[in-house]
């Protein structure tokens, strides 16, 4: 299954499902334990590395997407709620080197929620945007693509541990 993308920008909100053929387990440490995120979450050619991950209530993870030219843009993740196996749900932002959010990028508030199903896991990626015009933004930066793209190298890595 690829990756379906569902944009509302009267709701300004953006949902991404992809059904993955693993575990719930296996799927739900691949979008927690740093280790696992840095296999997947960048999309090709691009890669994700961690600088700190605190996976709790109140805790962030931290990283920075690197381009193949070396380019890096440092984004965060606060968590506000996770219920183990279920779903987790945040903030993401971009940020400077001292964890400052980037108020001239978007920020949105998010919702992963993980379903068993007899083949492996359905995960839904739910995001609330503030405006309509940080949708927009993020849309016209390919958080679509980069979504899918993400997907697909978790697809991969899944395979690969599996």
């Amino acid at each position: 299954m690829s990756t379906q993308i569902h944009t509302d920008f009267e709701k300004i909100t953006f949902q991404a499902k992809r059904a993955f053929d693993a575990p719930l387990s296996v799927v739900w440490r691949a979008y927690t334990e740093k280790e696992l995120l840095d296999q997947w979450w960048a999309p090709k050619p691009w890669k994700t590395e961690t600088i700190s991950m605190d996976f709790r209530p109140g805790g962030k993870w931290e990283y920075e997407m690197v381009g193949p030219n070396g380019e890096r843009h440092r984004a965060m993740q606060v968590f506000h709620e996770i219920v183990f196996e279920s779903y987790f749900s945040g903030m993401d932002a971009f940020v400077d080197e001292h964890g400052n959010i980037n108020e001239s990028m978007p920020v949105a508030t998010w919702k992963n929620t993980f379903l068993e199903t007899e083949q492996g896991t359905l995960v839904i990626v739910d995001a609330q945007y503030p405006n309509k015009e940080s949708l927009e933004f993020a849309i016209k930066m390919g958080m679509d693509k980069g979504v899918t793209m993400a997907h697909d190298n978790l697809t991969e890595l899944l395979t690969a541990i599996i």
